[in-house]
C-alpha cells in the first residue's frame, strides 16, 4: 500500500468511528426525548383524568400567590435538604 492509500484508509476508519459515536448519539438522544414524552404524556393523561384544566385555574384570581408560595416552600425545602447534607457530611 503506497502512504496516500494508507492515509486514505486511516480517514476512512476515522469517519466509520465518527459515524458509530453520532448514531449513538443520536439513539441516546431519542431515548429521552422518549422518555420526555412519556413523562408528558402521563401528566396529561392525570390532568384529563381529574378533569383539571391548568390554563382555566392559573387564570383564577389568587393563582399567581399560590404559584410564588409553591415556589418559596420549594426553596425553604431544598435549602434544608442542604443543610442536613452539610451536617451528615460533616458526622
Amino acid at each position: 500500500m503506497s502512504a496516500t492509500e494508507t492515509d486514505r484508509q486511516a480517514e476512512i476508519e476515522r469517519l466509520h468511528a465518527r459515524v458509530a459515536a453520532l448514531e449513538a448519539e443520536l439513539l441516546e438522544q431519542a431515548e429521552r426525548a422518549g422518555r420526555a414524552v412519556a413523562a408528558a404524556q402521563e401528566r396529561a393523561y392525570w390532568l384529563d383524568r381529574w378533569h383539571l384544566d391548568l390554563n382555566a385555574l392559573m387564570r383564577k384570581p389568587g393563582a399567581a400567590q399560590v404559584r410564588g408560595l409553591m415556589r418559596a416552600m420549594r426553596a425553604v425545602a431544598r435549602a434544608l435538604k442542604q443543610v442536613k447534607r452539610t451536617l451528615t457530611r460533616q458526622s
